[in-house]
């Protein structure tokens, strides 16, 4: 059985051919967004030390890294192979692996990321002594080997176990972002409740301060609600598809599991687009970092 299931080679070379079309430029975008967004919050102190920001230059670092140098490159290789009747399995697995790593490292981020957000605004008199800058980056580490340990010892182990607790771990994850984000939203109802109320009275400047704190953390917390979204509309094929596969064959699908894939990649190239549009303090840094490089 070859890696596609189709009528012709033709059909086969044309899908192939469009796949790889795809994915060249967005690899391109990728590197390029990616490599902005990293060299904006290390040459900004005042980013750096914005936990939010360090969970998204963690995905940033996922997006250069695995998609940008590594997942696609090899996935495009592993496409170009099938065209030439090549036969190379540790390419196929390597790429798989590094992709379902990419997957894990997204999701357990975004995860980490609304958890944070809610913390902020449900302890937001304790949060700064509690979830430290060096505390986010230990968070962050933990993710990464993690993650890493887990796919790759699964993957080449057992297939079928692999993907059955690809499905569970997904599932936890969901269901902490949507829990999480649920519980955001009614603390910002209940906040803008009380700005009404503080409205018709004469407000301390403490207060003042304090609202002012609320607001920018519930517009963090939008922000990463946002990316979430994002994260969810590109994996949603692949999510499907890896359900299905639990009652149908792989090979019925791996044409759809091929642009799935596709679809996931193109999230790391909307990722540095979304930071850009949403974060105005790391748009400046970016720009500002651009301009240096361009003159330079």
């Amino acid at each position: 059985m070859s890696k596609y299931t189709f009528q012709n080679r033709d059909d086969q070379e044309i899908m192939i051919t469009v796949n790889c079309a795809l994915n060249v430029p967005l690899m391109l975008v990728s590197i390029v967004g990616n490599s902005l967004i990293i060299l904006a919050v290390l040459k900004t102190p005042c980013l750096r030390r914005a936990t939010s920001l360090n969970l998204l230059c963690s995905l940033a670092v996922s997006d250069l890294i695995l998609v940008g140098l590594l997942v696609q490159p090899l996935y495009i290789a592993d496409e170009w192979k099938t065209l030439v009747n090549a036969e190379d399995q540790l390419l196929h697995h390597l790429s798989g692996m590094l992709g379902f790593f990419l997957c894990g490292v997204s999701l357990n981020t975004m995860t980490v990321a609304s958890l944070d957000r809610m913390f902020a605004l449900l302890y937001h008199l304790r949060y700064a002594p509690l979830v430290s800058e060096s505390r986010i980056k230990y968070i962050i580490l933990f993710v990464w080997l993690g993650t890493l340990i887990l796919t790759s010892a699964l993957y080449f182990w057992n297939k079928f176990i692999f993907h059955l607790i690809s499905r569970f771990f997904i599932t936890i994850c969901l269901v902490i972002c949507t829990a999480s984000y649920i519980r955001i939203y009614f603390i910002a109802r209940r906040h803008q409740a009380q700005i009404q109320i503080v409205h018709q009275a004469i407000a301390e400047n403490s207060d003042t301060s304090k609202r002012k704190l609320t607001a920018r953390t519930i517009k963090s917390a939008m922000n990463t609600f946002i990316f979430y979204i994002f994260l969810i509309l590109c994996y949603v094929p692949q999510v499907i598809l890896l359900i299905m596969f639990g009652t149908m064959s792989v090979k019925y699908w791996r044409a759809e599991w091929t642009f799935a894939s596709t679809v996931i990649h193109m999230n790391s190239s909307i990722n540095p687009i979304l930071y850009c549009w949403r974060l105005r303090e790391l748009r400046e840094a970016v720009i500002h970092v651009a301009k240096r490089i361009i003159f330079r």
